[in-house]
């Protein structure tokens, strides 16, 4: 008996298709499985313009250079690119899918530290892992547009319920950054019937919009100084890493760099992106950061903020954030709905509450 032979419905489906249901995958490590399964997969993947990559690990230069370093997150140093240098890593393509590899990266570069990307005590052998940063990682496709890369962590050390938010637009150099923090958040409380009740404090109260004299002195100032200039450091560190990938990556219309954490977010659109590609790019090589321009800032602080689903911020600060060089008038604007518009809820609606508040302006000198 004759059976016919069997039908791959695949190949009955038009290029456009795959191609849909490829961006609607977007993960990287996702789409390279996918580029090993046929020729004509292998030939599509590389087309896909809607893209996502999960860095695994953020190495040190120092780290990755010492032959003592034997993980990748096991040190605080690893997890701050404050600090300096840090070469993001993407790992994670163990030995079963050995072959994707030759379609991510022609050339892989090992690094010493290869046990940091052995997930969850998965015994693997450690020479079968294989680090790539996401320049190596994105060489091979062609059609990008959008891109969101996501870091295993947010950069800056903070205390355990402390709440700290940034996002950064860059273009040539940063055009606004926006920063909401909160020594502590409380969290709403449920009755039995599953309804929230009120947060009872004792310290709730009304001061006008002011910022109380207590601020001043009890370091409270000094903190928001501090969170300032950490997050404007993390983002302009981010932004400097990404030249590579945006200089060669031409089709780019939007890039997202975020992180696991949900601590901050860089973001550049297609005419931030094409701004630094014709504009040189002021950045410093001894911190690998790009050089912050002299901003106008607008601090807006309540000591207690209760959101209307009931989450409490305690010391609840507003920072926005933009060259010194734009109008005085322009850093928040009419209503404010950009600043709040950084954020996702509840913390949007916390920043539109802090917008109507007093506003205090500060300045700093680029950095």
């Amino acid at each position: 008996m004759i059976y016919p032979e069997p039908i791959d419905h695949f190949d009955r489906l038009p290029d456009s298709i795959l191609l849909f249901i490829f961006n609607k995958i977007g993960d990287v490590k996702a789409l390279g499985r996918c580029s090993v399964v046929s020729r004509r997969f292998n030939s599509l993947v590389p087309e896909v313009d809607n893209v996502l990559v999960r860095v695994d690990c953020v190495i040190s230069d120092d780290e990755s250079s010492s032959p003592s370093s034997s993980s990748g997150y096991s040190s605080d140093k690893s997890r701050h690119p404050i600090s300096s240098l840090f070469r993001l890593v993407f790992s994670g393509l163990l030995k079963p899918f050995q072959s994707i590899t030759q379609f991510i990266s022609i050339s892989p570069r090992r690094v010493a530290s290869s046990s940091a990307a052995v997930v969850d005590g998965d015994d693997f052998e450690k020479n079968s892992v294989t680090h790539h940063s996401p320049t190596q990682v994105l060489k091979n496709f062609n059609e990008i547009k959008l891109l969101r890369i996501e870091l295993p962590s947010g950069e800056l050390g903070i205390d355990e319920g402390v709440l700290l938010k940034w996002r950064a637009d860059f273009g040539s150099t940063l055009d606004n950054c926006i920063i909401l923090g909160a020594s502590s958040v409380i969290q709403p409380v449920t009755s039995a019937s599953g309804c929230s009740l009120p947060n009872i404090d004792g310290n709730g109260e009304n001061d006008n919009g002011s910022i109380p004299d207590s601020f001043y002195t009890n370091g409270g100032l000094k903190l928001r100084v501090v969170w300032t200039i950490s997050s404007l450091i993390a983002a302009s560190a981010r932004h400097y890493l990404l030249q590579p990938i945006i200089a060669e990556h031409k089709t780019l219309d939007s890039l997202v760099l975020t992180d696991a954490d949900g601590q901050g977010v860089l973001c550049m659109n297609k005419e931030q992106l094409e701004e630094l590609r014709v504009k040189p790019l002021s950045a410093s090589s001894a911190s690998k950061r790009t050089l912050v321009p002299a901003l106008n800032m607008r601090l807006w602080y309540a000591a207690h903020l209760e959101l209307p689903d009931g989450t409490v911020l305690k010391g609840a600060t507003l920072v926005a954030i933009r060259p010194s060089e734009m109008p005085k008038k322009e850093v928040v604007g009419g209503d404010g709905n950009w600043v709040a518009a950084a954020f996702k809820e509840p913390y949007g609606t916390a920043a539109r509450m802090l917008v109507k508040r007093r506003t205090y302006c500060l300045e700093m000198n680029s950095f």
